[in-house]
Parts: structure tokens; C-alpha cells; sequence
């Protein structure tokens, strides 16, 4: 089994070609199920953190879950910023095909290894406003409480947590997210979000003995990147 991980696919529902923002986007989507195609065997995992569709309703999502879920291997999802799409929990869960599965305040085990994580949000002193704190504050208890279900299954086993925002930056590697990772001994966090010049601030490597990858499509130039 490996694990491989690609955020930010950002699915076209008719509205919004990603080409807009850049040449690089141009025909994105196939190149990025090209290159899944060619790497992934259906015995891997696949980590998507967020950003999946453009999509406003769940029922115009269902084309790119269909399309996501017809690529090799298992598809573990996560909500991100821009996915207006995903309503319940439950309506989301519903709608997925076979071997794709939705993390949210929970955890999966799949083969001895953990999955766990929370979409995140703006960190302190990144113009957060009072609302932006609130948010903040909420999804360190998201991320707290998919990690406590993630090590009751295990106290040992490895541990990978998918994030959409970054849950800290080159210049700042010590936030509320990492003290939470570091209590629940996190071995791999993937997280995308950031795009263009944003991508010159993320942190990629090890802190605190935690290896932190940076996943957005465009800093991948589409391709997935290959965790364990």
C-alpha cells in the first residue's frame, strides 16, 4: 500500500475554468487523472484535502465525486473553503461511491495506518478578524476531537492527518493546530489551500517530528505526491 495525496482540484461545473488564473491551470483536470492513472494501483490510498469542486450544490458535485471515485485506489476526502457543495455530512456521505470516504470530526484505519484531520482556518495574526477567531477556535476542536477518535483506535499506530489550511507557515511553525498534532503524535500532515506566490511561505518537512506536505495541484504542477 501507498499513500498519495493532491488538494485543490478545483472541477470545472461549468462555470469556472481554472485557466483564468493562470496558463499553468490549462487542462488541469486531465492531466492530474492522467498522472493518477499512471501512478496509483487500487491497493493505495489517496488523501484529497479540500477544494475538490466548484460546484455550488451537492447534486452538480456528484459528476466530479463520480469521476474522482472511478480512479484507482481508496479516496479519503476532506471539506476546504471552497466546497459550497458539501451540505450534511451525511447527504455527502451518501452520495459517494465505493471506496471514497469523508473525514470529519472522525477517523479511519485502513491497513494499520490512521487517517484523521479538520479543514482548519486563517492562523492568528493572519488578519484574522473576531469572526475569522471563531472559526479558528472551532476547528481546533474539529482537529482535536478527529485526532482523540483516531488514537483510541490506536495508540501506536502511524498516524497521517489531512488539513486543508495550512496549520502553520515557514515563519511560523508553532500555532494551536501543531500543539494539537504534536499532543496526538502525528506522523505525516498533508494541506493545500495555497496557491501562486502564497505557495513561497508554506512550510514543507519536518518540525517537531512531524513531516509536513504541501499538496495544492498547481505547487504539484498537477501531480500527486507520493506520502509513504
Amino acid at each position: 500500500m501507498a499513500i498519495f495525496s493532491i488538494a485543490d482540484l478545483h472541477l470545472d461545473s461549468g462555470g469556472k475554468p481554472m485557466d483564468v488564473f493562470g496558463e499553468q491551470w490549462k487542462d488541469h483536470a486531465e492531466r492530474i487523472f492522467l498522472c493518477w492513472r499512471e501512478m496509483v494501483t487500487d491497493q493505495d490510498i489517496v488523501l484529497l484535502p479540500g477544494d475538490l469542486s466548484w460546484a455550488m450544490r451537492l447534486e452538480d458535485a456528484v459528476p466530479h465525486l463520480e469521476w474522482i471515485g472511478s480512479m484507482p485506489g481508496t479516496k479519503l476526502i476532506l471539506r476546504g473553503n471552497h466546497d459550497y457543495w458539501w451540505s450534511s455530512l451525511s447527504r455527502v456521505r451518501d452520495m459517494l461511491p465505493a471506496r471514497m470516504f469523508a473525514i470529519q470530526n472522525d477517523s479511519m484505519m485502513i491497513d494499520g495506518t490512521l487517517f484523521a484531520g479538520t479543514r482548519g482556518w486563517l492562523l492568528p495574526g493572519e488578519e484574522q478578524t473576531p469572526a475569522d477567531e471563531k472559526v479558528y477556535l472551532r476547528e481546533l476542536m474539529r482537529l482535536s476531537l478527529s485526532l482523540k477518535s483516531a488514537r483510541a483506535r490506536s495508540e501506536d499506530a502511524p498516524l497521517v492527518v489531512m488539513m486543508h489550511y495550512p496549520p502553520l507557515t515557514k515563519d511560523r511553525l508553532q500555532t494551536g493546530f501543531t500543539e494539537i498534532l504534536q499532543a496526538h503524535r502525528a506522523d505525516h500532515v498533508v494541506y493545500g489551500h495555497l496557491h501562486g506566490a502564497s505557495l513561497k511561505g508554506a512550510f514543507r518537512g519536518c518540525s517537531e517530528g512531524i513531516e509536513y506536505h504541501q499538496v495544492s495541484a498547481d505547487g504539484l504542477d498537477f501531480q500527486l505526491k507520493r506520502i509513504l
